[in-house]
């Protein structure tokens, strides 16, 4: 028999199927070989190599700056003990682990729950002796800071000193072939200038992104204390805080610092740094004092609305209206009054009571002002001598419920007692009606009142009682302006 036959069994016809699909296969791939082989080559066109890569790139000057931006990392030990009679009580297995160092004596253990917090951001190197410019909060109550360098370089970084209320820190390390960066001036920038931000977001690495500067002099946001934030466009993430915002020369001109994310925790295209020229003042006063010293007015400097200017019975929203003055203050001593409407500062006009805190408050304790004021319609001039900010201390919140009139719509008062006014915080010889209750779709809600305020004056009428509010209110038709006393401090709502 066939030994082909006897392998295959009595098919034979399959090998011979086989052979032939095979020789079509081969057929097909020579033919589809041929085919593709008979187009022509591609002729391209390639760029020059001589040339730049790109006619408008930033690359130059970003390789200048990017040796300037440091990665910071700061961790500080969070000190927390739990008693295993706090939540579930611990297994007599996991004891042995503790020992009796943990142990009360009472059958109660201790366990540590110490853990360390790690942050991450960004800073400046701004001289050559090592000094690094940063925000507050990414090295604030650190026990360890180090400082990354772009040539992967590292160093511990030494705190020299900080502002919280400005959100600015000063670093120093002992480093050599520092590469500082050149600090523009901030008060040139312009809306629509070019804005670069450069910092190391999430920890990826060295990012630099491209925007224009949004607005200047941002304030009244609650981030800080002081406000003049530039905003942009450019986009600042988590790990970008306490980088280089710069223009398209190079040029510091911010510290990037915070942004507005509506609850997504990234960059919506609103941003805020920090400008250089405020950076570098609160920078020299570290490195003089070893902390920030501020000058103080005694005021609470308030915009002037329409609605306000209408209530004080002025035809413009010029000047800013002294909301309260303090006892004691430079203000006082001056014969500024509540209610004084400021014109003009050292012979300016001022318009902006944002703006107006800010520039005081980097005066240096002693320096003279004269001021112009409007009072009751007549101009008024006096000259106050500014001192030292002193410390603020804290006030309670209101926590008066009881009684009430609702003499405002959706707003609800009671007399002030003596009580109330300690839990305020206020001084106890204060008179008013307290907002036990308000409607925050009220029309005084939405003009600012809160729930806490003390209201004393009803268009310059003085009010003590929940009556005499009621009376003051029915005559004041339905824009009244209000002297709302909040924590110890005067300021003016009007409806």
């Amino acid at each position: 028999m066939n030994p082909i036959r006897s392998l295959l069994g009595s098919r034979p016809a399959v090998l011979v199927l086989g052979f032939a699909l095979g020789a079509a296969g081969l057929g097909l791939a020579h033919t589809r070989e041929k085919s593709f082989s008979s187009n022509p080559p591609a002729t391209l066109k390639l760029a020059d190599p001589g040339e730049a890569p790109s006619k408008s790139s930033y690359a130059p000057l970003i390789k200048e700056v990017l040796p300037s931006v440091v990665n910071i990392s700061s961790s500080k030990v969070v000190h927390n003990r739990m008693s295993s009679e706090e939540g579930m009580p611990m297994d007599p297995f996991f004891r042995q682990f503790f020992g009796q160092e943990g142990n009360d004596g009472a059958g109660r253990f201790n366990m540590p729950r110490d853990s360390r917090e790690k942050a991450l951001g960004s800073g400046v190197i701004v001289s050559p002796e090592g000094y690094i410019l940063t925000n507050n909060h990414v090295v604030d109550g650190a026990t360890d800071v180090r400082v990354t360098l772009s040539d992967k370089r590292e160093f511990k970084a030494r705190i020299v000193g900080a502002d919280a209320k400005t959100d600015v820190a000063v670093l120093k390390i002992d480093a050599q072939n520092l590469t500082p960066i050149t600090i523009g001036d901030s008060s040139r920038v312009q809306v629509g200038d070019v804005a670069l931000a450069i910092g190391d977001p999430f920890g990826v690495g060295q990012t630099v992104t491209k925007g224009i500067i949004s607005a200047t002099g941002r304030g009244g946001l609650g981030i800080e204390d002081y406000e003049d934030f530039l905003q942009t466009d450019a986009p600042i993430n988590p790990g970008n805080s306490g980088g280089a915002l710069i223009n398209d020369r190079g040029e510091l001109v911010g510290l990037n610092t915070a942004i507005i994310s509506h609850g997504s925790g990234g960059s919506q295209g609103i941003g805020f740094a920090v400008p250089a020229n405020l950076a570098r003042q609160v920078m020299d006063q570290v490195l003089k004092n070893g902390h920030v010293t501020r000058a103080y007015l005694g005021i609470y400097p308030q915009d002037v609305t329409p609605a306000m200017a209408k209530a004080f019975g002025e035809k413009q929203s010029e000047g800013i209206v002294v909301g309260d003055v303090s006892a004691n203050s430079p203000a006082k001593e001056a014969g500024i009054q509540t209610g004084d409407i400021l014109l003009e500062v050292n012979g300016k006009p001022v318009t902006d009571s944002n703006q107006l805190r800010m520039s005081i408050s980097m005066m240096q304790p002693g320096t003279e002002l004269k001021l112009k004021t409007l009072r009751n319609g007549a101009e008024r001039d006096a000259t106050v001598k500014l001192a030292e900010m002193p410390a603020e201390s804290a006030k309670a919140d209101s926590k008066d419920e009881q009684g009430g009139s609702k003499a405002l719509e959706g707003v609800e008062v009671s007399t002030l007692n003596l009580r109330t006014a300690r839990e305020l915080g206020i001084p106890e010889t204060t008179k008013g009606v307290v907002v036990t209750d308000i409607d925050p779709a009220s029309k005084m809600a939405d003009s600012g009142l809160q729930k806490g305020d003390v209201i004393q004056q009803v268009n310059h009428q003085p009010v003590s009682t929940v009556s005499e509010f009621q009376s003051a209110i029915s005559k004041a038709g339905s824009d009244p302006l209000l002297l709302v006393n909040r924590e110890g401090r005067t300021l003016f709502i009007a409806a």
